[in-house]
């Protein structure tokens, strides 16, 4: 059995078949040598001239990958007609991705997070942030006519991970009378903030910042501030303080001055 990775163009349209049409199906022997690689196959979709095409997931990424009419081989990569059209992109994106986001989505609101804004407020962004980061305090701020306004609420799912006291300060704010309002003063204060780190996590607490972390690793965040929205039906990720032209992107239009 061979694997290749190749672009092939050819013209078809390409439609999709459901996962659950495919639960009960073994995949082709080519198909489970691929998988024993770490790629986990999600479903199956129709492609052109014999080609069999399956979407897998793979650290977080979706990959199209297609088996040969004679069963023996597999092309990996993104499969392009005769006008450049992706072909593989609406199926890994139907088969793919809008099953992790919503997996993901529903993740991060079972995570341990701190609202910063209004309960009701319309539209939900998760940070992953560290409270010794900069960029964290930055995007705080840049955020703020959005949640003044009532227009966002942000979600702040605390790590430690910059710094040695990164996960005590997380602590404080964690177990403070009002995490919302230790939070905020210590993002509005910036380099100032006199946030006491706790010594002794508490055990519940710290069962809570690892679970964080082992959230923001299979999200595939590298770095704080983590910035995650949902884009329609599509999770969206954005790493850094964003630039404010991507602003309106996570956040929504600016509200009335």
């Amino acid at each position: 059995m061979k694997v290749l990775r190749a672009l092939g163009f050819m013209g078809a349209t390409v439609a999709t078949l459901t996962v659950q049409q495919v639960l009960a199906e073994q995949w082709p022997e080519p198909i489970q040598a691929i998988e024993k690689r770490g790629p986990k196959v999600v479903g199956r979709f129709d492609a052109p001239n014999g080609l069999q095409g399956f979407a897998a997931r793979y650290n977080g990424q979706g990959i199209a990958m297609y088996l040969t009419p004679d069963g023996k081989n597999v092309l990996v990569g993104s499969l392009y007609d005769a006008q450049g059209n992706d072909l593989s992109k609406e199926p890994v994106d139907k088969l793919v991705y809008q099953p992790m986001g919503k997996e993901f989505w529903q993740r991060l609101e079972l995570s341990t997070w701190v609202l910063d804004g209004a309960a009701d407020a319309p539209r939900i962004v998760y940070v992953i942030a560290d409270a010794n980061c900069p960029y964290c305090s930055q995007f705080w701020k840049q955020a703020r006519p959005w949640v003044k306004a009532g227009n966002v609420q942000l979600r702040h799912v605390l790590v430690g991970i910059l710094r040695e006291d990164s996960a005590g300060k997380a602590a404080a704010i964690l177990s403070s009378k009002s995490p919302q309002t230790a939070l905020n003063n210590h993002e509005a204060a910036g380099k100032d903030s006199n946030i006491r780190p706790l010594v002794r996590i508490p055990d519940a607490i710290n069962g809570k910042l690892a679970a964080n972390l082992v959230l923001m690793r299979d999200l595939g965040a590298a770095a704080t501030p983590a910035i995650f929205y949902m884009d329609g039906d599509r999770l969206q990720q954005h790493q850094g303080a964003p630039r404010a032209e991507t602003l309106q992107q996570i956040l929504g239009p600016l509200p009335d001055a």
